[in-house]
């Protein structure tokens, strides 16, 4: 900017043009005049290059400049421009002493009115309030501009906490369907191998082997969501979440750990996003958590239904139920999934079946194919 104003200043086709408010008789500068006059254009231009980093020098240097050659009646020159601009510079980047400087400047063009009608400027009194007010309306202008700035990062900084606080949710959300699903898998299968330790030892193996493969798993799936948390970038998250391909393994899961489940898929299955995926995964994971922890078996049947731009599940629990599934330990489970579901467009309703009992578990979850 500073450059491109003093270039303009010197170039003959456009140097005359300029803001003007003395209209003092011109004077020929010659000899040492010439060379003060081309001082003072400088110094209307150069101080541009620090104006936003040093607005209120910028503006001293501009305007002691522009009111000197005002009154010495120099030719007009481009270079009167800096002032306006380091006017608006001084609006939008000055931070602090901004009303003593508003103050400084008001009284010194007070001063320069006064001495340039002594020295017989054809101006008006209403001419020179004219020409105030509109500095004040560029001032003004540049500090729009720095509250606009001001308001632009407020919004930012706002945005950045709810995205860092909805991840965090999200975080703790996969934390406890890790943590439940597993540690319940893992205490029913240490049941029935206990149960097999004393009816059928030649099994007991089985069972110990169950347990160490859903330590594996769980252990995996945790060492994933702390590298989430750690911010590590070693992998993207979609290599890192469960996929509707891994549903299945759910179910297989929870039938080693002695829950009879009946698996049923219709409809083609197609590549969705990340978290229609793993919406989906964690529904089927919650639900069959609670049956192992609340009806440990009792038939389950886990439905999951394809369609052009949803995902439905439905999980079903036969048969007395123990405890109230609804609202599991902690709070997290079936109503934390709720508010994934939602934030996705989706529903989920879950409750009791009525005549011989049970509980279902229902979820329609939207996402058009990638």
């Amino acid at each position: 900017m500073a450059a491109v104003v003093t270039v303009l200043a010197f170039t003959p086709t456009v140097a005359h043009i300029g803001p003007e408010i003395g209209d003092l008789p011109r004077r020929d500068p010659g000899g040492i005049g010439a060379v003060v006059g081309a001082a003072l254009t400088l110094a209307m231009c150069l101080p541009l290059a620090v104006r936003s980093r040093m607005p209120a020098v910028c503006l001293s240097v501009v305007g002691t400049a522009f009111a000197i050659g005002q009154v010495l009646s120099y030719p007009d020159t481009f270079g009167k421009v800096g002032i306006l601009l380091a006017l608006y510079a001084a609006g939008a980047h000055l931070v602090r002493f901004r009303r003593g400087l508003a103050a400084v400047l008001t009284a010194g063009y007070a001063v320069l009115t006064v001495a340039l009608h002594n020295l017989g400027s054809p101006q008006r009194f209403p001419d020179f309030v004219a020409f105030y007010l509109v500095l004040v309306v560029i001032w003004l202008a540049g500090t729009g501009m720095r509250r606009w700035r001001s308001e632009e990062a407020e919004r930012r900084r706002l945005a950045a906490e709810v995205a860092a606080a909805t991840e965090r949710a999200r975080i703790a959300r996969d934390l406890h369907d890790v943590v439940t699903h597993h540690v319940t898998a893992m205490v029913v299968q240490a049941d029935a191998a206990q149960f097999l330790l004393d009816s059928a030892p030649e099994r007991t193996g089985t069972g110990l082997r169950a347990i160490s493969d859903t330590g594996r798993r769980a252990l995996t799936e945790l060492r994933t969501l702390l590298g989430i948390l750690e911010a590590t970038g070693e992998a993207g998250t979609a290599d890192r979440t469960p996929a509707m391909g891994k549903v299945a393994d759910l179910v297989e899961r929870a039938r080693l750990s002695g829950q009879p489940v009946e698996w049923t898929e219709q409809g083609e299955q197609l590549p969705r996003s990340v978290d229609v995926e793993l919406a989906t995964y964690r529904v089927v994971q919650e639900a069959l958590t609670n049956a192992l922890k609340h009806a440990t078996g009792n038939p389950t049947k886990v439905m999951v239904r394809h369609g052009k731009d949803h995902i439905e599940v439905e999980v079903i629990t036969l048969g007395p139920v123990v405890g109230d599934t609804a609202t599991p330990s902690g709070g997290r489970g079936l109503t934390g999934l709720r508010e994934r579901v939602r934030m996705l467009g989706g529903d989920l309703v879950s409750g009791g079946l009525p005549d011989d009992g049970g509980f279902r578990v229902w979820a329609v979850i939207p996402g058009s194919p990638t």
